[in-house]
């Protein structure tokens, strides 16, 4: 039996949900045969940066995945199109990333609109500039020339509240890269569903990067999907405390995270015999859970101050050095909300060489 067909037997059959039943029956038949697809896909390719990337302050605060909230902050619509709803209409946020020690610089826009009848839309346009780069012969000889990299990406995101505790969502969006003489083009779509409940937990499920490349001049790809994502999220916002817990598992459809090092970091080769000391299945199992598992929480400083932080263990393991303690790994920032502006920094650590620097400004204009 096809899967949508099963999950219209699990809806209610009462009038009030049936075009609700409609909906999640197309959405199921489009895009369920596009994962499965999706998923035993390569999906290594390292293009496309600004699909995979967060650069939203609050976002990258919490951890850098779809959030599963519902407080109308139209930063969360890029990663989770289901949070997309009428409180975000007439909002406009600029966000700009920088990371002083390598010269690189981001910049992304977003606005959002809601019209009757049809939903609430919001896009935004991401602008990734790399700096310059020097051209270099093979035996590293550089005269001085130089050329640019940059990515760009421009989403169009519709989100829609089916009942009190549902919404769902989606973007699409085109994707380039122009690296010297080199161009490529791609497009995604993203999906998303979101619940949430009385008691104050949230749900979101979230499929991103859903397609292909187009098109590629004088870049050598072998690998035309886009890197695809599927993570499921989880929020509790406490009763008696104003702080909000966010819980994440990533990359739902990929289990092995390990690789061969061939530095050999974690010290797994002896050092005299040689010989490959082989984890146990224990160490493996742990070791992969916790790198698809993201914990981060929000606390509301009255009503207009916001403290966040976040951590990742992937990236600490990743990205650090055993022998050196450091902060890799780990997200934090900050939010202060004043009239109709609210201002957002944050600062991740994403290696031991340096953090970039993340500001957004969000403005509603409804209110100016």
């Amino acid at each position: 039996m096809h899967i949508s067909a099963i999950i219209m037997k699990l809806v209610p059959l009462s009038y009030k949900y049936e075009s609700m039943k409609r909906t999640i029956y197309v959405i199921c038949s489009l895009v369920l045969p596009v994962l499965a697809l999706q998923a035993n896909a390569q999906v290594s390719n390292g293009l496309y940066r600004a699909l995979t990337d967060a650069n939203s302050a609050r976002v990258v605060a919490l951890g850098g995945l779809p959030l599963p909230v519902h407080d109308g902050d139209l930063q969360t619509a890029v990663f989770n199109p289901s949070a997309i709803s009428p409180e975000m209409n007439n909002q406009l946020t600029l966000s700009y990333v920088g990371d002083f020690n390598v010269g690189t610089n981001f910049a992304t826009a977003q606005y959002s609109h809601t019209f009757e009848n049809l939903g609430s839309f919001a896009t935004s346009v991401q602008y990734y500039n790399y700096g310059a780069m020097q051209y270099a012969s093979e035996s590293g000889y550089t005269d001085g020339s130089t050329f640019n990299v940059s990515d760009y990406a421009v989403t169009l995101g519709w989100g829609r509240e089916l009942t009190d505790k549902w919404s769902i969502g989606a973007n699409l969006k085109y994707a380039g890269v122009q690296y010297e003489a080199g161009r490529a083009g791609a497009l995604g779509v993203d999906v998303a569903g979101t619940y949430w409940s009385y008691s104050n937990w949230a749900f979101t499920l979230a499929a991103r990067n859903i397609g292909r490349q187009l098109f590629s001049q004088e870049l050598n790809v072998e690998d035309k999907w886009l890197p695809f994502s599927m993570d499921f999220m989880a929020s509790k916002k406490l009763d008696h405390l104003p702080l909000t817990i966010v819980m994440g598992y990533k990359d739902i459809q990929h289990w092995n995270k390990l690789y061969d090092d061939p530095l050999d970091l974690a010290g797994y080769y002896d050092p005299i015999t040689g010989e490959y000391q082989e984890p146990s299945k224990a160490a493996k199992f742990f070791t992969n859970l916790g790198c698809h598992l993201l914990i981060g929480g929000e606390l509301a400083i009255g009503k207009n101050l916001f403290l966040r932080a976040s951590y990742n263990y992937e990236t600490h393991r990743e990205m650090g050095v055993p022998e050196a303690r450091s902060l890799v790994g780990f997200s934090a920032g900050f939010g202060v909300r004043i009239k109709a502006f609210q201002i957002d920094y944050a600062r991740s650590r994403n290696n031991i060489v340096g953090s970039p620097n993340f500001l957004t400004l969000r403005v509603d204009l409804s209110k100016l």
